[in-house]
C-alpha cells in the first residue's frame, strides 16, 4: 500500500504541478469561464499554492519528519478541485465533463490523505 501511495502522490504532484504552470501562463477566462468568479490575482495565488502543495506531496520521501505534510497538502487538493466543482456548477454551465475531472482528482487526494493518516500512518 505504501508504494501504491507514493506513485499516487508522485503523480498528483506533477498533475499539480503542471496545473499552477497552466496557471501563471493562462488567465482564468481563458482556462475556463465558468471560474470567471476567480480574481486573476487569486488565480495566480492558487498557482503559488500548488507548487507548495506539489512539493509537500513529494518531500516526505526524502525526509521523514515531514510526514504530515503530504495528506494535508491532498486535503488542500481536494478543497480546490471541490470549490472549482461548485463555481462550475452555480455559474450554469450545463458540461459536466470539468465537474467529473475535479471530483476524480478530489477523490484521488482523498485516498491519499486517507491513506497517509490512517492506513499507512
Amino acid at each position: 500500500m505504501n508504494i501504491f501511495l507514493w506513485i499516487l502522490q508522485i503523480l498528483m504532484a506533477l498533475h499539480t504541478l503542471m496545473g499552477a504552470v497552466w496557471k501563471f501562463s493562462n488567465s482564468v477566462e481563458k482556462t475556463m469561464p465558468s471560474l470567471k468568479a476567480i480574481p486573476n490575482g487569486m488565480w495566480l495565488a492558487m498557482g503559488g499554492i500548488e507548487i507548495l502543495v506539489s512539493i509537500a506531496l513529494v518531500i516526505p520521501l526524502f525526509y521523514k519528519p515531514f510526514a504530515i505534510l503530504a495528506p494535508v497538502a491532498a486535503i488542500c487538493i481536494a478543497v480546490e478541485m471541490l470549490i472549482f466543482t461548485a463555481l462550475h456548477y452555480s455559474s450554469g454551465d450545463s458540461t459536466f465533463g470539468p465537474m467529473i475531472y475535479w471530483i476524480v482528482v478530489a477523490v484521488i487526494c482523498g485516498f491519499i490523505a486517507y491513506g497517509r493518516l490512517v492506513l499507512v500512518g
